[in-house]
């Protein structure tokens, strides 16, 4: 691993100390599966004078992230996603809502779809001293993809909770499903439609008993309310043409657009504003395969290459300020010392 000035050549594994503007036009168009970033935040931070963050007006900051957000939806794959972290700003007393105005920018321009906003609770966040406000303890990552083929591991991201949430096993008894045949019996389902949802009924129950499924729910027309607001779907259209629908429980963790983490700290860490490594773990591991290529073109402190690296995936990273750049291959070059000796750890 080094740290290189521009080059013409798309060298992973590297990182580029330079304006990030200046690389990204280097790099070749659909080149990158995934680039996870977390720009300046707008006047909050002094990164070492001008740049992004440094505007004085949130509109050219807008402007300075979409000139940098363009150039990474021209480099990432139509399977890739771009993932930005930014925080909000108070002026005067008003909350900016800076990072939903950037989003709503790329979608103005249509430039990528929102699959996802991940809201970051803060389990110990920055104490404010205002005693007319509550304490900001969240910050989105929204998740863009190019077009519906974007790459999507759902069972990967906190895959670990699935090991805590099976443990609680359930006994099941003899009497599953009874309180569903007494049910489908008082309905007024037609004598057809209740010899189907008894036959519908057995089998899943025998799903259970098998260990196939880990539990189930069954609605019934008439006795159960219709889905909240009447909008079309699969169970709306069971309901209404069969009478009833059962929904299959696989006991699987449920993957929520929350993630909970600790605001990092790192011994030693020259710079202003690290993001969760964790955070940036599980991201990679929801929308990319082992061997893809993450980009960070705000690598700061280097975390996004450090947690690439963990995860067995390629990086490049940009920062333009010599002493960040050095210090993340420093962190760098320390992980991989651990990796060879066995000391290495999957963050949880």
């Amino acid at each position: 691993m080094e740290i290189r000035a521009i080059s013409q050549d798309m060298d992973t594994n590297t990182i580029y100390c330079a304006d990030n503007k200046e690389i990204l036009k280097t790099l070749p168009a659909e080149s990158v599966d995934l680039v996870i970033t977390s720009p300046p935040y707008f006047q909050q931070r002094d990164y070492g004078g001008g740049g992004i963050g440094n505007e004085k007006t949130i509109d050219e900051y807008i402007e300075n992230v979409m000139i940098v957000f363009r150039e990474c939806i021209r480099v990432v794959k139509n399977t890739g996603a771009i993932v930005f972290n930014i925080g909000d700003k108070y002026i005067d007393g008003n909350l900016l809502l800076a990072p939903y105005r950037f989003a709503l920018q790329v979608q103005n321009e249509k430039l990528a779809r929102l699959i996802n906003e991940l809201t970051w609770v803060k389990i110990n966040p920055t104490p404010k001293q205002d005693p007319k406000k509550l304490i900001p303890a969240t910050e989105p990552f929204f998740i863009f993809a190019k077009s519906n083929d974007y790459y999507f591991n759902k069972d990967a991201f906190l895959e670990y909770r699935d090991v805590c949430f099976n443990g609680k096993k359930k006994t099941n008894g003899n009497d599953i499903g009874k309180r569903y045949f007494d049910l489908i019996e008082a309905s007024n389902l037609s004598k057809d439609q209740k010899e189907l949802a008894r036959r519908e009924l057995q089998s899943v129950i025998l799903e259970v008993k098998q260990g196939k499924i880990d539990s189930f729910r069954m609605k019934i027309n008439g006795i159960h309310a219709l889905p909240y607001g009447g909008q079309g779907g699969g169970r709306l259209t069971q309901l209404l043409t069969k009478g009833f629908t059962i929904i299959k429980i696989y006991g699987h963790f449920m993957r929520k657009d929350v993630i909970e983490s600790t605001v990092e700290t790192i011994k030693g860490n020259i710079h202003p504003a690290v993001y969760p490594e964790f955070i940036v773990q599980e991201l990679i591991k929801l929308l990319t395969k082992e061997d893809a290529l993450v980009l960070d073109p705000f690598l700061g402190s280097g975390t996004t290459a450090i947690a690439a690296k963990r995860l067995n995936r390629n990086y490049i990273g940009i920062e333009i300020h010599y002493e960040y750049a050095e210090y993340a291959e420093r962190r760098l070059r320390e992980q991989e010392e651990n990796i060879q000796s066995g000391g290495f750890e999957f963050i949880l």
